[in-house]
């Protein structure tokens, strides 16, 4: 089965306070909790064809919000009020803000995995190798915290748990962009982000420090070659690798299915061997999705995405192909240039995540990005991204109704993000989960649509020719098309269409997709089919029939081989849409 997977940021997701301040408290602003994601928002997130539920934001992490035995972290390594959740405090435990009761928070989570089970959904969470808050204090392990044992004279030990600033005098404390960090003084540790200073800048990640893998990240690909392989003994493991199959674990035996391993690239590939494998000792069936990118920060040769899917994962981000489809919109980018993009030979075609929003990216429905135009557009887009490869895709929560990042923020400002720093909500998706109703009463015409194509669409996502079949592209044979997504002045065509062939052998079975990428015009026009195209899907007939299987308002059309190759198949599509039709 294809995986298709819901990114549910919990804080957000269940958190029904419509009103809130920037910079509110969890009092102003409210919270979203792991009991209000019950079996009613469960149900209908199953039957938009989801398999895999990302639960984001559950580790323990720095905030400002104080409970009993857990104090609130200084100010200056937490971003925003709620804090980063990537700015971890405690591996083996959960954010008392998600809790209803805080006593029992760790139970309640685990009752949660246990209902995204029951309606057939494999719960994921985040897993943060590379770097842990600055205040990092396990109060459910002490034993197995970082650092207690570390040498802090020198920059790098095999077995210290930090990389270790030079000392610049024995008072001096680390300072931050929002004020001295004290615990820090005299010794203090290398950002999360590679950034070896006593003042990192307000653009590092300065809450957080840098773990140590056993190899010098200075050395870069180099610094792995002497780490232990996959069958070492377990002396001969630095003490993190130890401690952090201990957290993978950990978090197995309470019901967790799957992984999302965040900054993947910047740890050692030999421990992504080794921990993979023994995790899938405990449970052959779990999955693990990087977040990884071919950029200066990677500790593994490029490319980074062949690296990460050798070594065991099942997905790895594919930010090549989303910064494609954006450059359509905001770089000048033409239609023709996404096929290269779709080579079945590549590893990507099979292990590459597709997606058109995340946490860390803006929402496409924002007017501060996708030239203005996401909103209109988001169907071709979603249909590009999804339709043309075979591996997981990705929706993150909110992207089914169009929010446009609208709710209150504070440390990211307004970005077109939806804030992970903050309390704050979803206000079109609140629209759908009606104060825990889940029926989407209270959903505009508009956010209503939106929400059922995006359904339709992930659960046809299962068709043989989109979860398993090869890719045609036909932009190549349309380049002389009149109104085949041609501008006034150009040439060529395809500047703004997009259409291509999906075909399953085994099923024998053929989808034809196209895509209207413009939101002002109407596009009329013929899409050439080549013989070779025929050929290669198969087909024997002189027939055919293309029966549309996604906008359901759109006729059916018949033809004949003749007709395909010669004058083409005649389609019309609204601006913005997108059809995908069986080639019967």
């Amino acid at each position: 089965m294809r995986p298709v997977i819901y990114q549910l940021f919990v804080r957000h997701f269940s958190n029904f306070t419509s009103a809130g301040v920037a910079w509110g408290t969890r009092e102003e602003n409210g919270c979203g909790t792991f009991n209000a994601i019950n079996d009613a928002a469960l149900e209908q997130i199953a039957r938009m064809g989801v398999t895999h539920i990302w639960l984001t934001g559950v580790l323990r992490h720095a905030t400002q919000s104080s409970y009993p035995g857990l104090p609130a972290a200084p100010g200056c390594v937490v971003k925003g009020k709620a804090g980063s959740p990537y700015a971890v405090t405690d591996y083996f435990d959960v954010d008392p803000d998600l809790a209803e009761d805080v006593e029992r928070r760790r139970e309640e989570f685990a009752a949660l995995l246990a209902r995204c089970r029951r309606w057939g959904m494999l719960p994921v969470i985040d897993f943060v190798p590379n770097h842990v808050s600055r205040c990092y204090h396990s109060v459910v392990r002490p034993e197995s915290s970082f650092g207690a044992e570390d040498d802090s004279r020198c920059f790098f030990a095999r077995d210290n748990s930090f990389y270790y600033l030079e000392p610049h005098g024995s008072d001096t404390p680390l300072l931050l962009p929002e004020g001295e960090y004290t615990p820090e003084r005299g010794r203090g540790r290398v950002t999360g982000n590679n950034v070896a200073s006593w003042t990192p800048g307000a653009y590092d990640w300065y809450e957080t420090v840098k773990l140590n893998y056993g190899a010098d990240y200075r050395h870069g690909s180099h610094a792995a070659m002497a780490l232990p392989g996959l069958l070492a003994p377990e002396y001969a493991l630095p003490r993190t690798w130890r401690l952090m199959n201990e957290v993978l674990a950990y978090w197995q035996e309470l019901g967790v299915g799957g992984f999302r391993c965040d900054m993947a690239h910047m740890v050692p590939l030999p421990f992504w061997r080794w921990a993979i494998a023994h995790a899938r000792l405990r449970d052959r069936s779990v999955f693990f999705l990087a977040e990884g990118y071919d950029d200066h920060l990677r500790l593994m040769d490029s490319p980074v995405h062949t690296a990460l899917l050798s070594a065991g994962f099942n997905g790895v981000y594919d930010g090549v192909a989303y910064e494609a489809l954006r450059k359509i919109y905001e770089g000048g980018a033409w239609a023709n240039d996404l096929d290269p993009l779709h080579e079945e030979s590549a590893p990507l075609f099979h292990g590459g995540v597709r997606y058109v929003e995340n946490h860390d990216e803006p929402r496409v429905a924002s007017p501060m990005y996708w030239g203005g135009v996401g909103r209109e557009a988001v169907r071709a887009i979603m249909v590009a991204q999804y339709c043309t490869t075979c591996g997981p895709v990705l929706v993150y929560n909110g992207q089914e109704t169009g929010e446009r990042a609208d709710g209150p923020g504070g440390y990211g400002g307004d970005n077109g993000r939806t804030s992970i720093f903050d309390y704050t909500h979803l206000p079109t998706l609140q629209h759908w989960t009606n104060g825990g109703m889940y029926d989407g009463a209270l959903l505009t015409q508009e956010e209503g649509e939106l929400r059922g194509f995006t359904e339709r669409l992930l659960t046809l996502l299962q068709h043989p020719a989109l979860a398993g079949g090869g890719f045609y592209g036909l932009n190549w044979a349309n380049r002389e098309t009149p109104g085949y997504g041609r501008r006034a002045g150009e040439g060529v065509s395809g500047h703004s269409l997009y259409a291509f062939l999906r075909h399953s052998r085994k099923a024998k079975s053929t989808l034809l997709v196209v895509c209207n990428f413009s939101t002002a015009e109407t596009v009329e026009t013929r899409v050439h089919i080549p013989a070779n195209a025929i050929e290669w899907a198969g087909k024997k007939t002189t027939g055919f029939t293309f029966v549309p299987l996604l906008d359901t308002t759109t006729t059916l059309v018949e033809t004949t081989a003749d007709e395909l190759t010669c004058a083409g198949l005649p389609l019309s599509l609204r601006p913005g849409q997108a059809q995908v039709y069986e080639w019967c």
